[in-house]
């Protein structure tokens, strides 16, 4: 664990609050379907703050996606992943995460925190890749970075399943979330 006395030196790193550019934002998500093949999909981003100190090892991270946007190119599964067998959107209308860390480990930043989702809370943790920093033609200080951790869905309460004929089940439990995010540093 690096405890609050430790920095990191992030060129281009700036503090102050940085709020979430959604048009230039993704979550996305895979899994093993038929435990043959991948299905891919993704969420719309409802809100994402970042409260930056001066040391990096302090900030602290806040989000939210909208469930009922979950969309995998399909609308009969989509419609099915917003019911009660798996998201149940009606009654946990946003999957959200709150930081409780940051670390910096062998060269690598990881993201710490608590994610709820279907009225469940567990600890994750995402592996943080910064993508970098830059002002943008209209004068917003940007920032850009990918974080991804692997979840098991059924540990969320997500535990809907199929079993198939020629063995193994139609869902797989491994989640991979990629957050592909961008935000403006405010004033």
């Amino acid at each position: 664990m690096t405890d609050s006395t430790t920095t990191v030196d992030v060129p281009g790193y700036k503090s102050g609050t940085w709020v979430l550019d959604p048009s230039h934002s993704e979550v996305t998500f895979s899994l093993r379907h038929m435990m043959i093949s991948k299905v891919r999909g993704e969420f719309g981003v409802k809100s994402a703050t970042i409260e930056a100190p001066e040391n990096p090892l302090e900030a602290k991270v806040t989000a939210s996606v909208d469930a009922a946007s979950i969309s995998t190119n399909d609308e009969n599964r989509d419609k099915h992943l917003r019911s009660a067998d798996f998201f149940d959107v009606e009654t946990y209308p946003t999957i959200d995460f709150v930081s409780t860390g940051v670390r910096y480990e062998k060269g690598d930043f990881l993201v710490d925190g608590d994610l709820t989702m279907h009225g469940v809370t567990k600890p994750v943790t995402f592996e943080l890749e910064f993508g970098g920093f830059g002002t943008d033609p209209y004068g917003n200080y940007k920032a850009g970075a990918t974080a991804k951790a692997v979840i098991n869905r059924e540990d969320f309460g997500l535990t809907w399943n199929a079993a198939l004929e020629s063995g193994g089940v139609l869902v797989g439990k491994d989640v991979t979330i990629t957050l592909d995010l961008q935000g403006s540093l405010q004033d």
